[in-house]
């Protein structure tokens, strides 16, 4: 995974393991467009902290790439009966972390959104936090989301970049969802560290998302020219 190349400047380099596909669509569309700011790389197969393990132990090449690597992402819901998850997940990545520790530390980005990723697209519409615990919930956020994108269904990239172009909203809405927290006892979260915030978060009843975090830090890179 070359950060230099003799037409394009460097970039900042992104690995991305995903949960579903609606979470594979979403992350091809970042990569198309974000191109000229940010290298991002999309695992070929879903799963994220196990098959990150499982794939940096296998794959030679990767191992290599990791090295390269400023920042590996993982998309992915959040839901209340995985809440005693989140030590073994940290556990998945105790290779990866100390490996980059000689170095500078590799940054790991939560990309996470209550129940669904449809409350995320929905977000690209309207500011709401609704109680999202049952499936029903999450059948009622889908329903609204095609409301107001029809043709929107999971998987279906063509929609999905449609809702995406919105991330003005988005961005704007998700700090939001973030903001109302606070009062509740989240620990701050920095562009520096975010662990405490994310356990918090991840182990909670709360309806939130984190992606747009992700979204704020490619607007904030600058766009690189070809020499």
């Amino acid at each position: 995974m070359a950060r230099k190349t003799k037409n394009m400047q460097a970039k900042k380099t992104i690995y991305v393991f995903w949960e579903g596909e609606s979470e594979e669509v979403y992350s091809i569309y970042l990569r198309r467009t974000f191109s000229d700011r940010a290298g991002i790389q999309i695992h070929r197969e879903k799963g994220t902290f196990a098959t990150a393990r499982a794939y940096y132990r296998g794959n030679v090449k990767f191992h290599g790439d990791v090295e390269e690597l400023d920042e590996i992402w993982f998309f992915f819901d959040t839901e209340i009966e995985k809440a005693d998850q989140w030590e073994e997940n940290f556990k998945c990545l105790k290779d990866i972390i100390a490996s980059r520790k000689r170095k500078h530390p590799i940054r790991i980005r939560l990309l996470m959104t209550s129940c669904c990723i449809e409350y995320w697209f929905l977000l690209h519409y309207e500011r709401i936090a609704p109680a999202m615990a049952m499936p029903a919930d999450k059948d009622r956020i889908l329903k609204t989301v095609q409301s107001y994108n029809p043709s929107y269904d999971k998987g279906n990239y063509e929609a999905t970049a449609n809702i995406a172009q919105k991330y003005d909203i988005a961005i704007k809405n998700g700090r939001w969802t973030l903001e109302r927290l606070k009062s509740d006892g989240m620990p701050e979260r920095t562009e520096e560290e975010n662990k405490e915030s994310d356990e918090w978060l991840f182990k909670g009843t709360h309806t939130f998302t984190t992606v747009h975090e992700a979204v704020e830090m490619l607007l904030e890179l600058p766009k690189l020219k070809k020499y």
